[in-house]
């Protein structure tokens, strides 16, 4: 999709700094952060949101969480603990139609990230 933001990045159309990535997805800090550490996993495949999930998509998924929890690592919040959260559509404040995870952590967290 060459009109995706996202998918530019992950074929590598438009340079970015990653933070780490895998075989299905990648990392990058969010460019308005809601927390000291505040970064988005982004699936290579482009899924429009959560809504478009398949079973088949089990794989991108997994790799999803699997990235996150690396990133939480490597961004020293996976003992003190960190938040994952997708938005789904614009009610929820998504802003870009491809499926993002967003990890938040580096303080206490309040209900609203």
């Amino acid at each position: 999709m060459t009109d995706c933001l996202f998918c530019n990045m992950a074929s590598g159309e438009m340079a970015i700094d990653k933070v780490l990535e895998n075989d299905q997805a990648f990392a990058i800090r969010d460019i308005n952060p809601r927390a000291p550490h505040h970064l988005l996993i982004i699936t290579k495949t482009h899924i429009a949101d959560a809504r478009g999930i398949e079973f088949s998509h089990a794989d991108v998924l997994g790799s999803v969480f699997a990235l996150a929890r690396d990133v939480a690592r490597i961004e020293g919040v996976f003992e003190s603990g960190y938040r994952l959260a997708f938005n789904v559509g614009d009610a929820a404040g998504m802003t870009i139609p491809h499926l993002h995870m967003h990890l938040l952590g580096g303080r206490k967290l309040g209900p609203e990230g």
